[in-house]
């Protein structure tokens, strides 16, 4: 498998559904603000995103994936989906039993997930009923992982990637609804909303059905049973999720912790659709791709391929995580005034937001790192090592968190999550270096060392264009010419960047360009 065209593949899906769920955002500042029908429905729309980060974007992956790729290697095709019939019946049942049970739960849920709600009975109830709407998606994105695994497995990536376009489609469509119907910042702009995250999980499975479908995989629903494949995938299931969704576990302990300030839940929520960017296009679209590719190689034992697959993994995701992290930390109060500041989304509001983004933008690299070290466990099997740690890393996130809330609110929030990123990024990194199952190249530690160089020349370049492009940031200005300021930092950041990046060899644009065009390997057994 080419590891660079496959990452572009995913990377550049991500990239247009990003984009999407920033239309879908700036309406969202623009139709709901940071009042409390915006928390209300940040939250219940916090557990489908939660679940679709969790699950669709690697998690599920860390224990399906290397089990499929080991029966299509070592025995055939129909073995393999016979296996996939056997976890999707299992995991169907008890996704549906989970759904009812919060559904009746919900009030109780809430008290845990969002205990500051409970002093004003109209915005509790409100989050109820909304996350009581959206709840149903955990089904459907549970089961469209297994279905995205199962394609990734066998070298098929598009559709999967390209699914979560069709949430952002919907929701749009919502927003400009409550837009032209005059409901906005009102509960009826909440419930049309929540529909809006029902409406598009059944859609989104639909596409994937049809894609698992048209590669030979129509599944069966088969009758519940433990069997030895499906006990195994549950034994590493358990501890792969907890790993690979750590980060959005700090997220979402983020969340709990930020509900006890007004507006706080809504600040961390636009910081964190900013930094989710880069994290989605590199980070998510690295993990998704390397580990069937691990498995495939570990399976062959080719381990010279499995370091090199490792080697080019980081180096091609450092390679835009490290300028964008600095980008986020230099200039963020000019991308959160374009992209946000308007209508309900005030200046003060811009200000809170533009902090939280600065604390979330040194972590930027560590949650990259750790989806680009955690396969390295996954592959192997081992899914309870990459587990210890990021229980580690909670326990961090929870402590920083607590500590810093007191003196400097949201921001200590958002600083704690950073921190307790780069604890398990280095715990991870760390052991798959001792055990020598992460071997460091030389191209790889020279071509680190000139990045870090370009992506500091770069942030001193956009500083200084920031504060000459100033006066046209100033919420005075109409959007457009916010935006074509924007537009222009962002061109000559990239211009600095690439332009020393290339000079220096950091990454050469013909190296880049001969890399996405090599031909793949065919990796489908069936």
């Amino acid at each position: 498998m080419n590891i660079a065209r496959a990452f572009a593949t995913v990377g550049g899906s991500t990239m247009v559904s990003r984009v999407l769920g920033f239309i879908r955002d700036v309406l969202m500042a623009a139709y709901l603000g940071t009042g409390p029908v915006a928390d209300a429905f940040f939250v219940a729309f916090r557990f489908p995103n939660l679940f679709r980060r969790w699950f669709a974007e690697g998690a599920f992956n860390a224990a399906f994936v290397p089990l499929f790729a080991r029966r299509l290697e070592e025995e055939d095709k129909e073995s393999a989906k016979r296996f996939a019939e056997e976890s999707l019946s299992v995991l169907g049942f008890a996704l549906l039993l989970v759904t009812a049970l919060a559904e009746l739960a919900m009030p109780l849920f809430m008290y845990v997930f969002a205990p500051g709600f409970a002093v004003d009975p109209d915005k509790f109830d409100l989050t109820v009923l909304l996350t009581r709407i959206t709840f149903p998606y955990l089904f459907c994105m549970s089961v469209i992982a297994l279905l995205s695994g199962l394609l990734n497995a066998t070298g098929r990536f598009a559709v999967a990637a390209a699914a979560p376009i069709l949430l952002n489609v919907v929701l749009i469509s919502a927003l400009v609804a409550v837009g032209l119907a005059g409901h906005a910042e009102t509960p009826i702009a909440g419930m049309w909303l929540a529909w809006g995250v029902f409406a598009a999980g059944f859609l989104q499975l639909a596409a994937l059905i049809w894609a698992a479908s048209g590669a030979g995989y129509r599944l069966a629903i088969r009758r519940p049973r433990l069997t030895p494949g499906v006990k195994r995938l549950i034994t590493l299931g358990i501890p792969g999720l907890i790993a690979g969704g750590v980060t959005q576990i700090n997220i979402f302990i983020g969340t709990i912790i930020a509900s006890l300030q007004a507006g706080a839940v809504s600040y961390l929520y636009f910081a964190d659709r900013i930094y989710q960017l880069p994290l989605g296009v590199i980070g998510i679209a690295i993990g998704v791709v390397l580990l069937p590719e691990l498995s495939r190689r570990l399976r062959a034992g080719d381990g010279d391929a499995v370091h090199n697959s490792q080697n080019r993994a980081l180096e091609y995701s450092m390679l835009l995580t490290l300028p964008a992290a600095v980008a986020l930390a230099v200039v963020p109060t000019p991308i959160i005034s374009v992209l946000f500041e308007r209508v309900a989304f005030s200046s003060a509001d811009r200000v809170a937001t533009a902090a939280a983004l600065g604390a979330f933008s040194f972590g930027l690299p560590a949650f990259v790192l750790v989806k680009v070290f955690s396969p390295g466990f996954f592959a192997r099997e081992d899914t309870k090592t990459p587990m210890i740690y990021a229980a580690i890393g909670v326990a961090v996130n929870i402590v920083g968190s607590l500590a810093l809330f007191p003196f400097i609110g949201h921001i200590g929030i958002a600083v704690a999550t950073s921190v307790s990123g780069w604890v398990n990024a280095g715990l991870l990194g760390i052991t798959l270096f001792r055990r020598g199952q992460f071997v460091v190249d030389r191209d790889l530690t020279y071509r680190l060392l000139l990045m870090l160089a370009a992506s500091f020349a770069m942030g001193a370049v956009l500083y200084a264009a920031a504060v000459l492009l100033q006066p046209f940031f100033g919420p005075e200005n109409v959007v457009i010419v916010r935006a074509a300021a924007l537009a222009m930092l962002v061109g000559v950041g990239v211009v600095a960047y690439f332009g020393v990046a290339h000079i220096s060899g950091a990454a050469r644009l013909d190296h880049v360009m001969r890399a996405l065009r090599r031909r793949p390997i065919a990796t489908d057994r069936g």
